[in-house]
């Protein structure tokens, strides 16, 4: 099972951003996998709070237009959108400290465990810095 990180989407979903047809062909591949995809709950809230974001480039989305392409990964590309799992809050404190976590990596933190709790394996990311944890494979299939 494949774990979708945030910066994918962005790039998918906006059409001006140089990343965005190589993110577009990753979600193709990650609707086609038999072992099935998922976008965390972390990773929506991140999404939307880019693309409709006043600053955003180009321009804000709308937020029928974020809702609108988060519907069709679900609808048209099998993606499932993921909670994080019973305990999740003390395993990410703990997590975090243990590994040092700091700043807005923890972000990518609570995405990876959610990943875990939902059967992820790997997470795909263009983020080259993402932070791992065991038991979940960081992969770029932008590079």
């Amino acid at each position: 099972m494949i774990a979708i990180d945030t910066n994918l989407l962005v790039y998918a979903h906006r059409a001006g951003l140089p990343q965005h047809r190589a993110a577009r062909k990753a979600l193709e591949r990650a609707a086609g996998l038999s072992s099935g995809w998922g976008i965390s709950q972390a990773s929506l809230a991140e999404f939307w709070a880019v693309v409709t974001h006043p600053a955003a480039s180009g321009r804000p989305s709308t937020g029928a237009e974020a809702s609108a392409f988060l519907r069709a990964l679900i609808r048209d590309g099998g993606a499932h959108m993921w909670l994080p799992g019973p305990g999740f809050g003390e395993r990410m404190l703990q997590v975090a400290a243990d590994r040092n976590v700091r700043g807005p990596r923890v972000f990518d933190l609570q995405i990876a465990l959610t990943a875990l709790d939902n059967g992820a394996r790997e997470v795909w990311t263009h983020d080259r810095d993402f932070v791992s944890v065991p038991g979940l494979r960081v992969h770029d299939p932008l590079a």
